[in-house]
């Protein structure tokens, strides 16, 4: 195959596209809609689907879903589905299909793949929850829903295990995610960075606000930019929704305001009047930074995960060393947004267009000629599932 050629992905017959759910609009949806586009023929599942939430995009692809769908899952209620997204995945019918690509951060890559099929996990993470992240599982929570959780939680690392023996290739999103393969499933991987529409964003006349682009989690650390811009009096923007809200507006000074969600259109122009992106989570990857870049607009990150990867100290943005008040409000005292030129933070964000991608994943697949398939033990347990038998 050529370079750049991406014919390959058209000579693999019948193909299934899983995503772990599609209830809003974020960078993994926005990673699975660039599947769809480099699959357009191919039928997609999800266990929960929200048209609303995700602004129409699959609309037209007449996503397949399970049983969980008749409780009308939506971005702000499914969290409370958790112990249910295991078995869901597993009821979704793959017989048809010779090719299995699934989008995964939690529990797509489980789906049962049957003799003679392929299956492609593209991994934006192992469940953060059960493996790397599991005190924020169950910090603040009483003692009988942390034991719950913490069961929970065991029995999906087993059922992570197992059905990770079945995943004929795994390509990570970024260096973390293949570092947490390996660890945690006994996994090898390559690595292929998601693609960012680096056109839908231009440069413009940059402003004095910092930004934040984020879902609001615990986990992300966006308490720790709030409070050191409100300490430091910068004006900051948090766009986005989620659980921490609430707390978050708790925290913040006067120089800081909360947007909610907001469409593509006003994010592109917030992005490139900004003075720069903050992040300060260890993100596998981190869309929002490289659509900063795009926007011509700098990131100040923490150097760890894949800022490491995306942002080029003193061409595109700054690193800072700890997730911290403190240490954060000693970069921002020192950060010049106005240092950076423009055009190498857009061609920074170049190196993660779509183009890229659809190569990379093309190359992938092409390389599963040479991949022995793994076993497909579980057909047998189709009727229980393995998530029962793990849970017995």
């Amino acid at each position: 195959m050529a370079v750049g050629d991406t014919s390959g992905l058209r000579r693999h017959g019948r193909v299934a596209l899983v995503h772990d759910f599609l209830l809003s609009l974020r960078g993994g949806e926005r990673v699975f809609l660039a599947l769809c586009d480099l699959f357009p023929e191919a039928s997609v599942f999800s266990p929960v689907y929200n048209e609303a939430g995700t602004e129409g995009r699959f609309s037209e692809r007449g996503v397949t879903t399970s049983y969980l769908q008749k409780l009308h899952p939506t971005s702000s209620n499914f969290r409370g589905l958790l112990p249910f997204y295991p078995g869901a995945v597993e009821s979704l019918d793959m017989s048809e299909f010779d090719l299995i690509v699934s989008s995964s951060s939690a529990w797509s890559h489980g789906v049962i793949a049957h003799e003679g099929q392929r299956h492609i996990c593209y991994s934006h993470n192992p469940f953060r929850y059960a493996w790397d992240q599991r005190s924020d599982a169950t910090n603040g929570r009483s003692f009988p829903v942390r034991k719950a959780l913490e069961s929970i939680m065991g029995r999906w690392r087993s059922w992570d295990r197992a059905v990770a023996r079945e995943v004929d290739l795994y390509v990570a999103n970024g260096e973390l995610t293949r570092e947490r393969l390996a660890r945690s499933f006994g996994r090898s991987s390559s690595v292929l960075h998601p693609p960012v529409d680096v056109g839908r964003f231009r440069a413009g006349q940059p402003g004095e606000r910092f930004v934040v682009l984020s879902e609001l989690l615990p986990h992300k650390r966006i308490d720790v930019i709030v409070e050191a811009c409100s300490e430091l009096g910068l004006p900051l923007t948090v766009m986005g929704a989620g659980p921490d809200l609430r707390r978050l507006r708790g925290l913040a000074g006067e120089s800081v305001e909360f947007t909610g969600r907001v469409e593509d259109p006003e994010v592109a122009d917030r992005l490139s009047s900004c003075a720069a992106l903050i992040q300060c989570a260890t993100e596998e990857f981190g869309i929002a930074s490289v659509e900063a870049q795009a926007s011509g607009r700098p990131v100040l990150a923490l150097g760890t995960g894949g800022a490491l990867e995306t942002v080029i100290p003193g061409t595109s943005g700054s690193l800072f060393p700890s997730p911290d008040v403190e240490t954060l409000m000693g970069a921002l005292k020192s950060f010049d947004p106005g240092s950076f030129d423009p055009v190498a933070c857009r061609a920074s964000a170049e190196r993660f267009s779509k183009g890229a991608f659809a190569v990379g994943l093309s190359n992938a697949v092409d390389s599963l000629d040479g991949v022995p398939t793994a076993p497909r033990e579980r057909q047998s347990l189709r009727r229980n599932g393995l998530w029962r038998s793990v849970a017995a």
